[in-house]
């Protein structure tokens, strides 16, 4: 997930400053110019074929497939507890069982919060032990397959190591994909302003039927809190921190550009000061709390009283209700609150 206002998105080669001579200088045009040509061209490709993980509209606009569960029903479970496994398998249970939201042959995608290349004790990235453990249940509700992606802010590879995700991943026998550039397809959001042939995360996606994210809650300097809207940022490529300028619209547009399975809240540890990135424990509080609700909105609606803020006093919250993204008033869906 992208929280950085100086996120670019850019994961090109480093071009070296020393001086060249004129026909090295000339060569290396040639080749520029090639490799500009056929990133063109690729370009052009992705946007006008339908792609395996999205739809192609009227109009030729891309979305992205919506995994949601209609015939599942609105659900949320919110469990007390210090241990991130045993909460988020509680709250499962709860809600009747993984099996309600997984089925035999499933392909599951779990979106974390990697953004950053920090221990899993600041609490500014998806927690390892809660990924590992949601792996084990997916695999247990007989997923065939349990995929993570993310497209970090800093290198992804030191922030899939940095974070624990790296190894959770593994030894929780999922499959990690990290972000290339061919894996990006440029996408318009129908009735969007901000997501309008943009680059978005497609091809890790091919043929998953569930996708569920996982992210903790944290304070946020521009947008007042992140948590699991703000976590589809991570989708994004490009530029996407000219976003920022405008941060509830592009939020309020990822939510409804993305229709998970379930989301999961970790509010087991809540970063109350300096988010997105922390860096003290001391920016920590204790909250001891896990949701897992198949509403995006009424998560974040439930999240935000962990930061002692009020639904409005983060605006796209309600920007997403309106957009029919789900309900700020999650006492709508009946809450299992144990």
């Amino acid at each position: 997930m992208t929280d950085s206002p100086t996120d670019t998105g850019k994961k090109g080669n480093f071009i070296s400053s020393l001086p060249v001579s004129r026909r090295e200088f000339i060569k290396r045009a040639i080749k520029a110019g090639i490799s500009v040509a056929a990133a063109g061209s690729l370009a052009y490709l992705l946007y006008d074929e339908k792609g395996p993980s999205g739809e192609t509209g009227s109009g030729g606009l891309v979305s992205f497939k919506d995994h949601s569960l209609h015939d599942a029903g609105a659900a949320m479970a919110v469990v007390r507890g210090r241990d991130r496994r045993e909460t988020v398998r509680a709250a499962f249970e709860r809600l009747g069982g993984a099996a309600r939201f997984i089925r035999k042959g499933d392909v599951v995608m779990l979106k974390p919060n990697a953004a950053f290349a920090t221990p899993a004790n600041l609490s500014a990235t998806t927690h390892p032990d809660l990924i590992s453990e949601v792996i084990s249940i997916c695999r247990q509700a007989g997923a065939a397959e349990v995929r993570v992606t993310d497209n970090p802010i800093n290198n992804p590879a030191s922030c899939f190591t940095l974070t624990g995700i790296a190894d959770a991943v593994q030894a929780a026998g999922g499959k990690l994909i990290s972000p290339h550039e061919t894996y990006f397809r440029p996408t318009t959001l129908k009735g969007g302003t901000l997501i309008v042939n943009w680059p978005v995360l497609f091809e890790p996606f091919a043929g998953v039927t569930k996708l569920i994210g996982i992210t903790p809650v944290k304070d946020h300097h521009r947008s007042g809190a992140s948590m699991t809207m703000k976590n589809w940022y991570g989708l994004l490529g490009g530029r996407r921190n000219i976003f920022h300028q405008d941060i509830n619209t592009i939020i309020r547009e990822l939510a409804m550009m993305v229709r998970p399975t379930l989301m999961i809240l970790d509010g087991t540890t809540t970063m109350v000061t300096n988010g997105p990135t922390g860096g003290a424990l001391s920016d920590l509080k204790q909250t001891d709390t896990m949701i897992v609700s198949t509403d995006q909105v009424a998560a974040d609606s439930y999240g935000c009283s962990l930061l002692g803020r009020t639904v409005q006093e983060l605006p796209f919250i309600s920007m997403a209700e309106v957009s029919g993204a789900g309900t700020s008033d999650y006492r709508k869906l009946n809450p299992i609150i144990v």
